[in-house]
C-alpha cells in the first residue's frame, strides 16, 4: 500500500496500521520481543497498535485539533520504531532491554517522516515527541522535575507529551510501573503551575532563556542584562539547501566566515580532514569576536554537538548568536546542488541527511528556520 503524507494525515489508525503492516520497519518491530515485566502484551508492535487504539479513548481526544491528533497518532506509531535495532537479551537472566531506543527512535522516524515528504516542522514535532517520549513517567526520578518540564516545554508540547504517556501506558499490560498514572497526572501539574502545559516556559527574555539551558543549576528567575557585542548568523544545512543565497539576500552587508572560502584557501579538499580548515576558522571568528563586529558564519552545521563547540565560542566573547537552518524540498535540494560549481556527491548528501539535526531553540537566542514553503520561525 502506498500512501502520501497527505493522505496520512487524515488517515484513521486503522488505515494507519493497514498501511504500517507493509512497511520493513514495521515488520522488524512485529518481529521484536519485548521483556514481559515490562510489555506483557507482547512484540513492540502488538504494543504500539494498542496504543494507536487507546488514544481515541482519551477523554481530551475530540477536543484535539486534526494538527495535534496527527502528532499524536504518529508518535504512536514510531516511539518504539528503534527497538529492532536495540533490543539485547541478557546472557545470564533472560531479560530483554533496549538502551536508547528513544534517542535511535529519533533518527529512524526523522528519515522515514523525510521520505514521506511531511513539512518539516510537523515533523519535528514527532521527532521530539519520539525523542522523550519515556520521560513524563519517570519524572519522580529527576532530581530537579520542574526543570524537566520547562526544558522540554521549547522543544515539545508538554499537553500532547502527557496525552501520549497516558496511552502508551494504557496500551501496556504490566503492573511494574507501579501507579504510573499518578506520575503522569504530576507531570501534567508541573507543568500547568510553571505556564508551560500547553505554550513554552515565559522566559523573560531570550538571554534568560539562553543561559537558563546552557546551565547545569539554572535559576528560572534569574534575568541577566545581554550586553551583547555583536551578533553572530550561524547557517545550518545540507548542502545545496541554499545557504550562500539566503546569505546575500539577508545578510549580505555582513562580513562571512566561510568553511567552503577557506577550503579554498587552503587548498583542502572536503574529503581530507578538515582541521586546519576548523583551526583556521575559529581564528577568523575570533578575529571579528575581538573587535565585535557582527558576522556570518557559513557552514553545513548539522550536528548538536559541533553547533554547540561554536555555540560556546561566540558565547565567550558575549555575542548574540543567531542560527538559519535551510531546508528545502529533497527535489529542490538536489537540484541546487547540481547547480553548485563543486556539487557533492548525492550518496554523500544522503548520508549526511541520515545523520542531521535540525537546531532548536534550545541553542541559541534567535531561531530561524526556512523550508521549501517559505520562512517562519518556530519552536
Amino acid at each position: 500500500m502506498v500512501l502520501s503524507w497527505q493522505r496520512l494525515q487524515t488517515a484513521s489508525c486503522e488505515q494507519i496500521i493497514e498501511w504500517a503492516q507493509t512497511q520493513d520497519w514495521c515488520r522488524d518491530m512485529a518481529a521484536c520481543v519485548q521483556d514481559s515485566e515490562w510489555h506483557a502484551e507482547g512484540d513492540v508492535w502488538t504494543h504500539t497498535k494498542r496504543v494507536l487504539h487507546e488514544l481515541g479513548k482519551l477523554d481530551e481526544w475530540s477536543n484535539l485539533t486534526p494538527h495535534e491528533q496527527t502528532v499524536l497518532k504518529f508518535t504512536a506509531l514510531f516511539h518504539d520504531v528503534a527497538k529492532p535495532v536495540t533490543t539485547e537479551v541478557d546472557a545470564a537472566t533472560g531479560r530483554v532491554r533496549s538502551p536508547k531506543h528513544a534517542v535511535k527512535g529519533e533518527y529512524i522516524t526523522r528519515n522515514i517522516l523525510r521520505k514521506l515528504e511531511c513539512d518539516m516542522a510537523t515533523r519535528e514535532e514527532i521527532v521530539r515527541m519520539v525523542r522523550f517520549h519515556g520521560r513524563p513517567v519517570f519524572l519522580m526520578e529527576r532530581a530537579e522535575p520542574a526543570q524537566e518540564v520547562i526544558r522540554l516545554s521549547w522543544l515539545l508540547s508538554n499537553r500532547l507529551l502527557f496525552l501520549f504517556a497516558v496511552a502508551d501506558t494504557r496500551g501496556r499490560d504490566t503492573d511494574s510501573l507501579g501507579r504510573p498514572e499518578e506520575t503522569l497526572q504530576y507531570w501534567k501539574l508541573l507543568a500547568q503551575e510553571h505556564q508551560c502545559y500547553t505554550e513554552p516556559f515565559p522566559f523573560a527574555s531570550d538571554e534568560a532563556r539562553f543561559r537558563y539551558f546552557r546551565c547545569s543549576e539554572p535559576d528560572i528567575h534569574y534575568v541577566p542584562h545581554p550586553g551583547f557585542k555583536c551578533t553572530v548568523t550561524m547557517m545550518s544545512g545540507l548542502p545545496g539547501s541554499g545557504k550562500d543565497t539566503w546569505i546575500a539576500k539577508h545578510r549580505r552587508d555582513m562580513v562571512m566566515v566561510s568553511l567552503d572560502d577557506l577550503r579554498a584557501e587552503l587548498d583542502v579538499d572536503a574529503s581530507e580532514n578538515q582541521g586546519r580548515v576548523a583551526q583556521a576558522a575559529r581564528e577568523r571568528c575570533r578575529e571579528h569576536l575581538r573587535a565585535g563586529e557582527s558576522f556570518v558564519f557559513n557552514a553545513t552545521n548539522l550536528l548538536r554537538q559541533t553547533r554547540s563547540r561554536w555555540v560556546d565560542l561566540f558565547d565567550s566573547y558575549k555575542a548574540k548568536v543567531e542560527i538559519v537552518y535551510l531546508e528545502p524540498t529533497w527535489s529542490e535540494l538536489l537540484r541546487q546542488n547540481r547547480n553548485r560549481s563543486q556539487p557533492i556527491p548525492e550518496s554523500a548528501i544522503y548520508r549526511l541527511a541520515e545523520k542531521c539535526e535540525p537546531p532548536t531553540w534550545h541553542e541559541c537566542h534567535e531561531l530561524i528556520l526556512q523550508t521549501g514553503a517559505g520562512r517562519g520561525s518556530t519552536r
